[in-house]
């Protein structure tokens, strides 16, 4: 069964790039560089209709119907972001976004059908970027696709990278080095794997030390859109606890980022930061 919640359908004018609304309208395509899509959906209406909007909002557009074929085509192509539903045959996409992230901080967004928030919850704590439920509308979507990208920035590497050199954009947060050039961070030399939306949160929250964040405010400007129900803004809690969970010597006790309740989150000030003990 096709879900979507756009009430218009948009289809390629055959022998031509332009995308026509169902009113014979055409629809201007942009003609910024192409960034790379795979999509995984074992609906063969749902994944037709969502390669012909990403390929007409000009990106180049990978496709696969079930996990294996999911991991397959991944490696062969290197996708520079995997839009996943979570209900696929041979191996779910809870597994596919596990195997992913032991390798690649490749963005990841979920469709999921599922209702309830633990299984939402359950996605982002595997790693994944963001989710989008069933139905949904493709623009949410491109939406969702276009902040994402947009925040990594153009040539970004979605593979682990391996070395952290000094310079300018290096700050120090107790122990952490947290270089803001490479999107790295360290402790005593060694690195600590962060995806982009777990840096980009960090700069986030340490762009003005001890300011509180509202969870609202963090949603808007790291997902691109506002929260519609409470539900939206567990997202931001379970990448607060990611980070946490990577970050803190003790993440039930955080000292880097402090929740203050009912708002959202602060970062600890500098000067407040503990003395390192060698």
């Amino acid at each position: 069964m096709v879900t979507f919640l756009d009430k218009e359908f948009l289809m390629k004018e055959e022998g031509s790039s332009q995308l026509l609304r169902n009113d014979g309208s055409s629809v201007k395509t942009s003609s910024l560089p192409r960034a790379s899509i795979l999509v995984v959906d074992d609906e063969p209406a749902v994944l037709k209709v969502l390669i012909t909007r990403l390929e007409l909002a000009n990106y180049q557009v990978f496709s696969a119907k079930d996990g294996d074929e999911a991991l397959e085509v991944f490696h062969r192509e290197a996708p520079d972001l995997v839009v996943l539903d979570v209900m696929l045959p041979k191996m779910d996409g809870f597994a596919v976004c596990r195997r992913i992230r032991a390798e690649s901080l490749v963005p990841i967004i979920f469709l999921t059908a599922l209702e309830a928030i633990s299984e939402r919850v359950a996605g982002l704590d595997l790693g994944a970027d963001d989710y989008l439920s069933k139905p949904f509308s493709p623009k949410e979507l491109e939406a969702r696709i276009a902040t994402i990208l947009r925040r990594m920035g153009p040539g970004a590497p979605v593979a682990e990278p391996r070395e952290i050199p000094a310079g300018q954009g290096v700050m120090k947060l107790g122990d952490l080095v947290v270089d803001t050039n490479r999107r790295q961070v360290s402790r005593g030399g060694e690195r600590i794997g962060l995806t982009y939306t777990e840096f980009s949160l960090l700069e986030l929250l340490f762009r003005d030390p001890g300011k509180v964040v509202p969870r609202a405010e963090i949603l808007e400007q790291l997902w691109g859109y506002p929260p519609r129900r409470a539900a939206d803004l567990r997202v931001v809690d379970v990448y607060v606890a990611r980070l946490r969970g990577k970050l803190e010597p003790d993440p039930r006790n955080p000292e880097l980022i402090l929740t203050v309740r009912g708002i959202g989150y602060a970062s600890q000030r500098v000067g407040e930061f503990p003395p390192v003990v060698a």
